[in-house]
């Protein structure tokens, strides 16, 4: 066991190394290059954008061989040993900066999870570890990137484990997978890298309050059930729209391009590229348009469903954040638990990921507004049902004894259908038929 611990750590600390100074690189060219383009005129955006649209649709298609881009990190986990191509180590990094530094709305965590589990992928190949090995690096490499973008290392553990899988979590993969995150967290640290910090809120709740924090948890289910379902109509809008011009592909990124200029006449352009400082304004407590969250929520869908590449993770930070201080203003919360509470449970819901969720409400608010969080979190959970802004996850366990899905296959597959007894609905009774969480299958 000890000498597995060692190895374990070891391995998930030269992990962290890797991907924490890959990670580093990334947000440092990216917060440059955001710089330079905040100095521009508002014209000048507009221009650039669906400039950075074209941009981004020649480098996805050409840098992949004018196929698409078969580099998911949940697929290289489950179907393939570990292995992602290593050309996505610069295809997808260069990509985001165009995307993000121009105005496009998406997240930084995205290209830093691709950058770090492409590297590992490759340099595990090199020196000829074990496919078992090379998945659990993997998971490592992305929850190190997690870890490096967000500055809350516990949370980046669970995320290399969770994204991957809905229901249950790979513990043989908890000692890299946390080295790894640790290592990464500090090498960003070291290389620079800033983290906000948000106040802190104190004392214990009231029934009254957890009350309220519940409902928020509910009402965010359903803005990420929004989220993934809007997320979904504007790719197959654009997937349309392309078939029916027949459209040379690189041109169709423009197309949304053209589309987020446009939003500039009428949305202040914080609602624009990863919108940090719309997130910190609601966090510290500064009241947002009550609308806000669902501008950014449609332009999340118009950026990534056109073809513009960018993380997913951020935007759902932002669109919660934004939701749950509209909402506590409504219930008479503190805008800044509002806030926090929203940001975290849009997260769990829309990701599938509520482990991951409530570690970063607790290492980002504190205990207090962390545990608030963890309850939403569970809440939005299961609001959102079997959906997810990844659609590769794979389903190991049923979220609920009223719907039948089929464990084993992605969630993205996943046709639920309700559960009913042979007395009929009068006489339902999954709760007293069901043997485990795991048998809820279709077949």
């Amino acid at each position: 066991m000890l000498l597995t611990l060692a190895t374990w750590v070891i391995l998930g600390g030269l992990t962290g190394i890797l991907v924490g100074s890959a990670s580093s690189a990334f947000l440092l060219s990216l917060s440059a290059l955001s710089a330079a383009v905040d100095l521009l005129p508002l014209w000048g955006r507009m221009i650039l954008l669906p400039l950075a649209g074209w941009a981004n649709g020649l480098l996805l298609y050409y840098g992949y061989g004018r196929g698409p881009a078969d580099d998911s990190v949940v697929t290289a986990i489950h179907a393939r040993a570990g292995w992602m191509p290593l050309r996505t180590a610069w295809v997808k990094p260069i990509a985001a900066l165009i995307t993000l530094a121009c105005g496009g709305s998406a997240g930084r965590e995205g290209p830093c999870v691709h950058l770090g589990a492409s590297l590992i992928s490759g340099l595990a190949r090199l020196v000829g570890l074990s496919p078992a090995v090379r998945r659990r690096l993997v998971m490592s490499a992305a929850g190190a990137a997690f870890a490096s973008v967000f500055g809350a290392p516990v949370a980046g553990g669970m995320y290399g484990m969770e994204m991957s899988r809905v229901g249950s979590l790979r513990y043989d993969a908890l000692m890299p997978a946390l080295a790894a995150s640790v290592v990464a967290y500090q090498t960003s640290r070291w290389w620079g890298v800033s983290y906000a910090t948000y106040p802190l809120l104190s004392g214990t709740p009231s029934a009254w309050v957890w009350a309220k924090v519940l409902s928020i948890g509910l009402a965010c289910g359903w803005v990420a059930w929004l989220l993934v379902a809007w997320h979904g109509w504007m790719h197959a809008a654009f997937v349309w729209i392309r078939q029916r011009l027949r459209l040379w592909p690189p041109l169709v990124p423009a197309i949304g391009g053209i589309l987020l200029a446009a939003s500039l006449f009428v949305l202040p352009a914080d609602d624009l590229g990863v919108s940090l400082p719309l997130m910190n304004r609601a966090l510290a407590g500064q009241p947002v348009p009550h609308l806000t969250f669902l501008w950014k929520l449609m332009l999340v869908g118009v950026t990534l469903g056109s073809g513009f590449y960018g993380g997913i993770a951020t935007p759902q930070l932002v669109i919660g954040a934004a939701a749950g201080s509209a909402l506590a203003e409504f219930l008479h919360l503190p805008l800044p638990l509002g806030a926090a509470v929203g940001t975290i449970s849009v997260m769990a819901s829309a990701s599938n990921t509520p482990l991951t969720a409530m570690a970063l409400g607790f290492e980002l608010f504190g205990p207090s507004t962390g545990a608030c969080a963890a309850v939403a979190c569970a809440a939005a959970y299961l609001m959102v049902g079997y959906r997810s802004v990844y659609p590769d996850q794979v389903l190991t366990c049923a979220k609920s004894p009223w719907l039948r899905v089929e464990p084993g296959l992605p969630i993205g597959q996943q046709k639920p259908l309700p559960v009913t007894s042979a007395l009929g609905w009068r006489h339902i009774g999954p709760w007293w038929t069901e043997n485990d969480g795991h048998t809820h299958s279709a077949k």
